[in-house]
C-alpha cells in the first residue's frame, strides 16, 4: 500500500498541472470540472478544437494523458450523473447506471442489522433527491421502488424514505 498522502499529494499535482494546461491554452472550456481522475468539460468551440485542446493537455506532462468521451444523443455519463443537453441550452442531470448494473442491493431477508438494510434504502433514495432534477425524481423513484421490492424490501419502508 502506498502513504495515506498519496491522494492528496496527486490531487494537488493534479490542481497545479490543471492551472498550468488551462492558462497555456488559447481556447478554453466554458466548463471543467474534476473529481479525481474524472474531468468533464463543456467546450463551445468545435470538434476540431477540441483535439487540438486534447492535444495540448496531452502534451504537458510524459506520465499524465486524458482520453475523451464525446456525448451521444446529447447525453453523456459522468461519475454516477447522466448529464443532457436540454434543447434550451442547459444542462439536465438524473441518476446513470452503467449497462452492466445489475440492479441488485442487500437483499431484505438477509442477516445484516436492520439499520443497514434501512441504509440501503435511504442512500438510493437521497442519491436519486441528490441527483435528479424535478422532471426525472418520479420516475427514478418508480425506479427505485421496484428495484427494492424485487431486493425483498417492503413498499411501505421505501416510501417512508421519501
Amino acid at each position: 500500500m502506498g502513504s495515506p498522502l498519496s491522494p492528496v499529494v496527486a490531487n494537488i499535482f493534479m490542481e497545479s498541472f490543471e492551472t498550468v494546461a488551462l492558462e497555456s491554452s488559447i481556447l478554453k472550456p466554458k466548463v471543467w470540472f474534476r473529481y479525481v481522475d474524472d474531468t468533464f468539460i463543456v467546450w463551445s468551440h468545435g470538434h476540431l478544437e477540441l483535439s487540438k485542446f486534447l492535444d495540448h493537455l496531452n502534451n504537458q506532462h510524459l506520465d499524465i494523458k486524458f482520453t475523451m468521451e464525446i456525448e451521444s444523443n446529447g447525453s453523456l455519463p459522468f461519475l454516477d450523473v447522466l448529464v443532457t443537453r436540454k434543447p434550451d441550452g442547459l444542462l439536465g442531470h438524473s441518476v446513470y447506471r452503467k449497462p452492466t448494473h445489475t440492479d441488485r442491493y442487500l437483499h431484505a431477508s438477509s442477516h445484516h442489522h436492520p439499520a443497514q438494510k434501512r441504509s440501503v434504502i435511504e442512500s438510493l433514495v437521497h442519491r436519486a433527491f441528490s441527483i435528479c432534477q424535478p422532471e426525472n425524481l418520479d420516475s427514478e423513484l418508480r425506479h427505485l421502488t421496484r428495484t427494492l421490492v424485487n431486493n425483498g424490501y417492503v413498499k411501505r419502508d421505501i416510501h417512508i424514505s421519501y
